[in-house]
């Protein structure tokens, strides 16, 4: 069932104001990066999928989708264990952030110049941060072809 075809919020679900699909928990984030051009002025951002609102947002920032990706992640998990919430599920709709994380490593292909320095400074914070910090919070892949956009996205695709 595709997302647009779901009324917000169903009558049969009391946890969100979303238009959630049913295998989706409302006690979650969801987050998102926009990036113009590639690389280009990158932003990410979260959103807790039980109220609607923003939980955080970081950017624009010359950088890459997949690095903004991968930082909207871990700055979710760094955020959840500042606040204890140690079971929040993050989703996010990149595979390859997701993996990233996992590894606790970005593999980011971007050149590191004066223009990207500071990205670059962030990104190694992020790294230090996953090699610190045991997290247990499950990150889940949004899957867009089966719920429709993640409820993070900017909504700034070519259609």
């Amino acid at each position: 069932m595709q997302i647009s075809q779901l009324q917000n919020p169903p009558d049969y679900r009391h946890d969100t104001v979303l238009p959630l699909p049913p295998g989706v928990r409302a006690d979650a984030w969801a987050v998102d990066a926009a990036c113009s051009g590639n690389p280009g002025p990158m932003e990410y951002q979260g959103i807790d999928l039980a109220t609607g609102q923003r939980v955080f947002h970081f950017g624009p920032m010359k950088g890459t989708n997949n690095i903004g990706e991968f930082l909207a992640i871990v700055h979710a998990l760094a955020l959840c264990w500042q606040k204890g919430l140690h079971n929040k599920t993050i989703y996010s709709d990149s595979y390859n952030a997701i993996l990233w994380v996992s590894k606790r490593k970005c593999k980011t292909k971007l050149e590191r110049t004066t223009d990207t320095e500071k990205l670059y400074e962030i990104i190694e914070r992020a790294e230090r941060w996953l090699q610190t910090h045991h997290y247990r919070n499950p990150i889940i892949k949004w899957e867009t072809q089966n719920w429709g956009e993640v409820p993070a996205d900017f909504g700034r695709k070519q259609k």
